[in-house]
């Protein structure tokens, strides 16, 4: 009986967790004076996404205190999203170029846009 509910308790601690991953699909926009453009669908799985149109490359998802996304359209673009952003529905990021003259170039947004959940 003890054994029953040790499991029972596990199993309901593997459900009550909250992923801290991005996964579904969401509505591509980015920021053009003060307006929003939708420009693509992106479906996220675990630690890569893909774009629905099929001449776009996969991408790598990186978790830490920033999520980032790389290889974003073209390899010189990474994406970063707020860690504490991504249980809602509408996520904003931030666009960053690797050839940027800055140090580190996450400091320097280059522009920015919103990912919207497809429910």
């Amino acid at each position: 009986m003890k054994y029953f509910a040790l499991l029972i308790t596990l199993l309901s601690i593997n459900f009550i967790q909250k992923t801290d991953k991005l996964t579904g699909r969401y509505n591509y926009l980015i920021e053009n004076d003060n307006s929003y453009i939708q420009k693509d669908k992106i479906t996220f799985r675990d630690s890569i996404f893909a774009f629905d149109n099929k001449y776009l490359p996969k991408g790598k998802v990186s978790y830490g205190n920033v999520i980032l996304l790389d290889n974003f359209i073209n390899t010189d673009l990474i994406i970063s999203i707020p860690k504490d952003q991504i249980t809602k529905d509408t996520i904003p990021f931030f666009m960053h170029d690797k050839k940027s003259s800055a140090a580190n170039y996450l400091d320097e947004v280059v522009g920015k846009g919103k990912l919207i959940r497809i429910k």
